[in-house]
């Protein structure tokens, strides 16, 4: 449909979430949607993270849509975690699988979206003039989606190159020979170190916090593998939908104060040796007792220990400060091999910090590394700095950016109070970041469908999440956190520390996918429980008008 049409849905997002998004509710359930995308192709976050040595840290064979058995049997991954332009390819060609791209306009950056209450239709405004109208609006915005480069005095000064690592140039950044500054040692920071060392004649990382990090052990995928995964599809989607962050592994079921130490620690080594995501499943503990986290987090200092030759530097990238795992834990690629390489040197913000940058380059308190490149691996204004990007405007001019001034509310991170017939994908107060996050989208996705087919079959055309419900879900979220040690890293961007001034508040659901799936299961099983539905004075079904004289948000 022609831009300024109306639409049944606008989806926000070509990236996993909006891909199925139009998938479920065009193909599956015949309403017109329009997909808005403010890149110049699909790939959502993949899109954009194409910095040196991007990768998934889900097993690729996890790390995909699992609704269609066509699709799963079809695509063959080549590694076990799948970098950047395998995840690129891969969503290009689901695209072209199942004809989305017939209703994605790209090239479509969103800058603001405001709901009409005597029309009952969002009218979103985007960067290109364009005007779009929808009864149902979409947020498939990601929840890593926008970039987050700290405020350093001098910044503007600076000669040489920058670029942030969410937002990498599609034609890359010259290292080979360069002089490299590194500005952050999150999973991207940890990610990318070893690939930048490799290319430039100088690598200077500039630590903010030491992190955990165990290897990745990446390979290729072995044909058997392969093999394997297309005959076992049922029995690996059981296991994801069971789990608490939707991998195809379950945790021991075996508290990690239970065991000999000998033991404990042959179990540890084995987990070291298999590498990956799995290592904080050793134990079934190790994220909601201090003690049992303890044992994890001195084998990896002592593993940082014995990779790292320089005690000095060694003793720098040991994190202290909080438990392994309550930041998002990275797997890596040869991190701590890093600093043993004659061209790299590490400096410790904490013991000296940055004053300002120069045309030259950084200049800290002991004096200034001369750069050619300066790379912020600093990470994104998680979960809801992507939302707040689009400007919306619900029910009586109410901004999200109020409705969100001391922190995200939200129903189930699905809806928010104030804004009619608004979803949000994965949105904050959902599990989303600590899952895999295909495996949450999908739910989403299919929890959305779900919801628009039955108000459908029940002649209603409008849902608001209840302002009481999204109160006591505040309330839920942060119980279910402050039941493990997450909030204990408190510079983590799961609290959104590493955005000055923005709320402290713990966004994700640490209760469990499986939990969550439950409980949305049941909120859809009791009538949307926590949402008001009515029906308006038009309805559209099936391209049928419906007068009805019942209006507000209580008219079910």
């Amino acid at each position: 449909m022609p831009a300024g049409g109306e639409q049944d849905v606008l989806v926000i997002g070509a990236g996993f979430s909006g891909l199925y998004a139009l998938h479920a509710l065009r193909d599956r359930l015949g309403l017109s949607v329009t997909v808005l995308e403010a890149a110049d192709g699909v790939g959502g976050t993949w899109h954009w993270n194409r910095y040196p040595g991007a990768r998934c840290d889900s097993e690729s064979h996890s790390y995909c849509y699992a609704f269609s058995e066509e699709l799963w049997r079809e695509w063959e991954w080549t590694e076990r975690y799948p970098g950047h332009e395998e995840i690129r390819r891969y969503l290009n060609w689901v695209a072209d699988r199942l004809d989305l791209r017939r209703d994605i306009r790209l090239g479509r950056r969103v800058t603001e979206a405001r709901w009409d209450e005597a029309a009952g239709l969002w009218r979103v405004a985007t960067e290109q003039g364009e005007r779009h109208a929808a009864r149902f609006l979409i947020a498939a915005v990601g929840c890593l989606s926008s970039a987050n480069i700290p405020a350093i005095e001098g910044l503007e000064s600076f000669q040489g190159r920058v670029a942030h690592t969410g937002e990498w140039p599609r034609e890359g950044v010259e290292l080979a020979g360069r002089r490299v500054g590194l500005i952050g040692t999150g999973s991207t920071g940890i990610q990318a170190a070893p690939v930048i060392a490799e290319q430039a004649a100088h690598l200077t990382v500039f630590q903010r916090t030491p992190n955990y990090s165990v290897p990745a052990r990446n390979a290729p995928l072995s044909p058997e593998f392969r093999q394997w995964v297309r005959e076992n599809r049922a029995e690996i989607l059981r296991v994801m939908h069971a789990t608490p962050n939707g991998h195809p592994f379950a945790a021991r079921d075996q508290s990690a104060l239970e065991v000999e130490p000998a033991e404990r620690e042959a179990l540890y080594e084995a987990a070291w040796a298999r590498g990956g995501m799995q290592f904080r499943a050793t134990f079934r503990d190790i994220l909601t007792d201090k003690a049992a986290n303890d044992t994890a987090s001195d084998f990896i200092r002592r593993k940082i220990r014995e990779i790292v030759q320089d005690p000095e530097t060694a003793r720098k990238l040991t994190p202290t400060d909080h438990p392994y795992a309550a930041k998002r834990p990275p797997i890596d690629s040869g991190y701590f091999e890093t600093f043993n390489r004659p061209n790299v040197t590490l400096v410790d913000l904490r013991e000296d910090p940055i004053e300002r940058i120069t045309p030259r380059g950084v200049r800290t308190r002991s004096g200034e590394h001369a750069l050619d490149v300066l790379v912020f691996a600093t990470g994104f204004d998680a979960l809801t700095g992507p939302l707040l990007r689009l400007n919306l405007t619900g029910r009586e001019g109410l901004t999200l950016a109020e409705a969100w001034r001391e922190g995200p509310r939200s129903w189930l991170g699905l809806a928010v109070p104030g804004f009619p017939n608004l979803f949000t994908v994965t949105g904050p107060g959902s599990p989303s970041v600590l899952t895999n996050m295909p495996v949450a989208i999908e739910q989403h996705v299919e929890w959305i469908e779900r919801c628009l087919r039955e108000m459908r079959a029940r002649g209603l055309d409008r849902i608001e999440a209840r302002a009481e419900a999204a109160a006591r879900w505040g309330a839920e979220v942060n119980a279910a956190a402050q039941a493990t040690l997450l909030p204990m890293a408190a510079s983590s961007w799961y609290l959104g520390a590493n955005v000055p001034g923005k709320p402290r508040v713990f966004m994700p659901y640490a209760g469990g996918m499986a939990r969550y799936r439950a409980l949305c299961e049941e909120v859809a099983a009791k009538g949307y429980e926590g949402f008001a539905l009515a029906r308006s004075a038009r309805i559209d079904a099936g391209r049928g008008v419906v007068p009805n004289p019942a209006h507000g948000p209580d008219a079910a």
